[in-house]
Order: structure tokens, then sequence, then C-alpha cells
């Protein structure tokens, strides 16, 4: 006799998305299914509703779906979790639309957080802004000129500092990533003089916890139900193990570990894929670029708004606060981690610890780069390296990379600043902005798609909803399509497809409910609300779908 479910979903449209054509950018609706059985985590029956039932006992518990749409859970293959914990812990400047906006989020952050050292605040936008400029320590020293003040760009390659901040950390960020003006040091600094104000503001155990559980509450309300998320020395790593040895943990996690990790992994002995069912080790993370909003991605050919490699208020574009760089660099953006130490960092992790690699390429140059990195390593098609964003590939990369069998872990969601006159257009030039974050021609050619967020912001649907209404062509994808690499193509990405990403007989019960049908209203999706969230049988976000 068999055993009786769990869980049953009922009177719902059940959209597996196990048949769908993952290379078909066009792929049309799947017919969905009527009803699902959970047992023990696990999905025991998908199929019509009468006979789903067959496995209703008395003990089982019956959620009616009222005909709304069920997902697999969506998977953010690239995020940054306890980033996303201090948008909510502390100023978000994400909503900002005006200069004047962010401080004011500040100021009333400063009310709030009296008893806080710093006062930080994260994800502000200056490309959408009338005054379409960084804020500077004069800015910030109006929000106070007693305590540091930091504010974080959005793409979080670049912050301002009030003046207190920059006294305090002046010796710890080289010069050359401390934008200055007439000598002075106008507040802004990028890249490596960033990461001297993140070790400054880094978060002790207790914080951590508070981030990191604020933010899978969040994610799971979003209808996430994986995380690959980015780390470099957190204490997020053990936060996560804590919260699974006590049960807690409401989101799958693959950790994928910074390249300064790398001898310390290695000594311990984890490799990719290793760990448990929610807390998996990933691939190494390195770098070669920045940021475009910061001008510090890099490209072949200069940015479009450094006319002969020259400055508008925000530097010269290639990061290191020169204004008088004439060398052949300038106006191209700037190395994080150059060709050589990335091509050393690469072949040590294939080679010693057949780590997968997670490398972060957007610009052009960049992207070669990287690609030709992994091309070196043995082994790439089944290690499954991945590009991560990939922003601005070329055919030449695309057709490598599928021939390799290299993953593109992109963000729809940044199409954001694909538009007439965003952040890609004063960038890069219609041109380049046109040929920018190129999804359905990578799927075109043959490239493994994985969707993420980078926290800019974290929400699927808002990702969805850009893929499937880009403003080019060869960026657009049907909702299907869309939906699969949120999906089983995030899945795939983390060697994860035989038990995540599908609505299978025998894969995990991690699901989404949707409050509407993304198929039925494509040009609103970013307005569709997530019902319910299960994470391996369990409910882990309910909107009040089960008391309705």
């Amino acid at each position: 006799m068999t055993d009786a479910a769990d869980t049953v979903l009922v009177d719902a449209r059940v959209y597996s998305l196990a048949d769908v054509d993952g290379t078909d950018p066009d792929a049309p609706e799947p017919d969905p299914a009527e009803a699902l059985a959970i047992r023990d985590g696990e999905i025991v029956r998908v199929g019509r509703e009468y006979e789903v039932r067959f496995l209703e006992g008395v003990e089982t518990d019956v959620i009616d779906c009222e005909g709304r749409p069920v997902l697999p859970g969506f998977i953010d293959a690239h995020t940054h979790v306890e980033n996303l914990g201090q948008y909510l812990v502390h100023a978000d400047l994400s909503a900002a639309e005006t200069l004047e906006g962010a401080l004011d989020a500040l100021a009333t952050h400063a009310d709030d957080a009296s008893d806080r050292e710093w006062l930080l605040g994260f994800g502000y936008d200056e490309s959408e802004w009338p005054e379409n400029r960084y804020l500077t320590a004069t800015d910030l020293d109006a929000v106070s000129e007693d305590r540091p003040v930091v504010a974080m760009r959005v793409d979080m390659h670049t912050a301002s500092l009030n003046s207190v901040a920059l006294e305090r950390l002046t010796g710890s960020m080289p010069a050359a990533d401390v934008e200055t003006e007439g000598g002075e040091p106008t507040g802004v600094v990028v890249e490596e003089a960033t990461e001297a104000v993140w070790d400054a503001i880094e978060p002790d155990y207790a914080e951590t916890h508070d981030l990191v559980t604020a933010a899978l509450e969040h994610a799971n309300a979003l209808g996430v139900t994986g995380v690959h998320d980015k780390v470099r020395q957190s204490h997020a790593p053990r936060v996560y193990r804590d919260l699974e040895a006590a049960s807690e943990l409401t989101c799958r996690v693959r950790l994928d570990y910074w390249s300064d990790h790398l001898e310390s992994l290695l000594d311990a002995g984890l490799a990719t894929n290793g760990g448990s069912e929610f807390v998996e080790m990933g691939g190494i993370k390195s770098f070669t670029d920045g940021s475009f909003g910061g001008r510090t991605a890099k490209l072949f050919e200069p940015y479009a708004d450094l006319p002969g490699g020259g400055g508008d208020g925000h530097g010269d574009g290639d990061g290191d606060g020169d204004s008088n760089d004439d060398s052949p660099e300038a106006g191209r953006g700037q190395w994080v981690v150059d060709p050589a130490e990335l091509e050393e960092t690469a072949t040590k992790a294939a080679n010693e610890g057949d780590y997968q690699l997670t490398v972060h390429a957007i610009g052009d140059e960049a992207i070669e780069e990287t690609i030709s990195a992994f091309e070196a390593t043995p082994n790439t098609e089944t290690a499954r390296h991945r590009v991560e964003h990939a922003e601005l590939a070329t055919d030449d990369h695309l057709e490598r990379m599928a021939e390799a069998g290299i993953v593109a872990s992109v963000q729809p969601n940044f199409l954001q600043w694909a538009g007439e006159g965003g952040l890609y257009d004063q960038r890069l030039g219609v041109e380049r902005r046109e040929r920018s974050n190129r999804y359905r021609s990578m799927l075109e050619a043959g490239v493994p798609l994985a969707f993420g967020s980078d926290c800019m912001p974290l929400d699927p649907l808002l990702g969805v909803h850009h893929a499937v209404n880009a403003p080019v062509e060869a960026q657009r994808l049907s909702v299907t399509a869309a939906l699969r690499a949120y999906t089983a193509g995030a899945a795939y990405a983390g060697f994860d497809e035989d038990r995540l990403g599908t609505l299978e007989v025998g894969k995990k019960a991690d699901i989404t409910v949707l409050e509407a049908s993304p198929w039925d209203q494509t040009v609103q999706i970013d307005e569709i609300d997530v019902a319910m969230t299960l994470v391996d049988g369990e409910v882990v976000h309910d909107a009040g779908l089960k008391s309705s």
C-alpha cells in the first residue's frame, strides 16, 4: 500500500518546466498539471488532481491553490545574502530618485540608528538621478560631521564616504583608487579602496546572523528557495551551518568562496559539491574587472562618456583617481585581478582542487581573458566553469563558451539600465548598449544560461520581467525561457539538476506559488506577488494561501 502524502497542492496550474527545451529562447508556455503531492520533502506525484488525491490521508496537509500557477522554486545563481541583509537592516538607498532623497534616507536612518558607530546606506544609483553624479564627502557631511558615513553604490564597486570616514580609512586605501579633485579626495572610492571600506564595516557573528536571517526571510517571500552566495571573510558560512543544525535554515545555499580562501579550502579538503542537502561548497570566485557604473569594467574601447580618456566629474574612467592619466589604458577600465594572476589562480584551483571556477567579468576585454583562463584548465566542460555577468560578450565569446561548456551566470535585472538614456547608453553608447546582456544570443549559441540577481535587487520576477520585455531582440526571452533560467538553468550551474530546478517525481519539493500567471500578464510580471514558498516540502513563506 502506498503511503499517504505529507502535503498535496490541488486546484493548481503546475508548471514542472521539465520538458522545456533549454536552448529555445522562444520556448512556449507548457501544459500545466493540476496537482502535486509531497512526501518526506520530495515530490512523489505530479498530474491530474483526481490521481494526486489518492495520496491524501487523514493527516495530509491539503493546500488549495485556487487556480494559481505553481513553479519550481527560484534559485538565485549569483547573490550576496549578507549584503541583502544590510539593505534591510541599514539605510536602503535603492529607491531614492534624487541625490537629496538618498541623503534624506541616510538622515532618517541616523535617527533610528543612534546606537551604531557607523551610518551605512546601500544601493544608490546616481545614473537614475537628475543630478547624475556620485554622492561626495560634502554631501555626506550634511548627514553627520561626527560619525563616519558610508553610502555604497548599487554595484558595490564604488563607495562614497564623508570626511570622518575618509580620515579614518585614508591610510588603508590605495591612493590610486581614491578619486581626487584639485588634489583633495572627493569622498568617492572604487575597487581596492572599497575593499578597505568593507573591511572597516565588517559585521561580527551576531550581526551577520541577523543580516542573514533577515535576508533569507526576504528572499523566501520572493519565491527564492536556493542561493549561490558569494562569500569572502564572512561569518555567513558558519551562520548557515548553525541554522541548518538547528533546523532553521529556510533556503538551500551553495557557497562560492573568493579566491583568497583557496589555500585554506585546499588545506581543509573542501571540494566543489561537497556538503549537505542544504549547505554545499560551490566554486572558487574571482574577479577580472570592476563595473560599468564605476567605469572600472575592462573594455577593448574607451567609455563613451569619457571623450579622449578625459573626465566628467567622476574621474577618468580607469578608476585610479588621476585626472591626468594619459596611458593607453586610460578610459578603458581597470583590472581588479590582472590576467596573469587570474590564470595562475584558475590553474591552481583546477589542478589541485578540481574546483569549479566562477569569475566576475563584465567588459569585453575582461570576458576575453576569463574565457582564455578557463580554456587553459583541464576538464573545463565537466567543471562547468562560470562567467559571472558576461555583460558585453561578443559572438566569438559565446561560440567559445558553448564549445567549452562554460555557463553564463547573468543578471536579467541589469536590463533596467539597458533602455535609451540609461546607464549602458551613458557609459557605452548605443551600439554597445544594444549588444549587452544578449540572453537570446546566448541560448541560440548553445551557452548554458543561469539567472541571478547580484542583489540589484534580489527579485526573480523582476528579472524575468526585464528578460521578457528587454529593449533589444538579442536580449529578449519568452516567459518560459526566462523562468527556466531562474530554475533549471540555475540548478545546472550548481550541479543540482538531478534534485532541483524542475517539479518532477523524485526531485526536492522546492516550490513557488504565484498569485498570477506571468504568461497572462507579460508586461506586468514585476507586479506579480508570491503566494507561497516551500522548501523541502515545508512552507517557509505564506501570504495567506493556506488560511484562505
